[in-house]
């Protein structure tokens, strides 16, 4: 069984870490949820292409979207946006 060593490192079993494809060096992403730490093994151009698919709204310019949210950041009156 894995111990925390007082450099608080954790050493993955090698079975474990054949079965995950896990080797040295490899980006590994720690989340902790309800009591629970997962490692997640990031991949390399995982994200590639995801914000492709947005599109961005033409009604607004980077000067309004930027003034909109300063606005709302201090409670301003031009909080939300509206089409012009």
């Amino acid at each position: 069984m894995p111990l925390l060593s007082p450099k608080r490192q954790i050493t993955i079993p090698k079975e474990l870490c054949d079965r995950l494809q896990i080797q040295p060096g490899d980006d590994i992403d720690i989340v902790e949820h309800a009591g629970h730490v997962t490692l997640i093994k990031k991949h390399k151009g995982a994200s590639r292409g995801v914000l492709g698919r947005l599109k961005a709204d033409k009604h607004f310019s980077d000067a309004d979207s930027l003034a909109s949210t300063l606005a709302a950041r201090r409670g301003g009156a031009r909080g939300k946006r509206q089409a012009a």
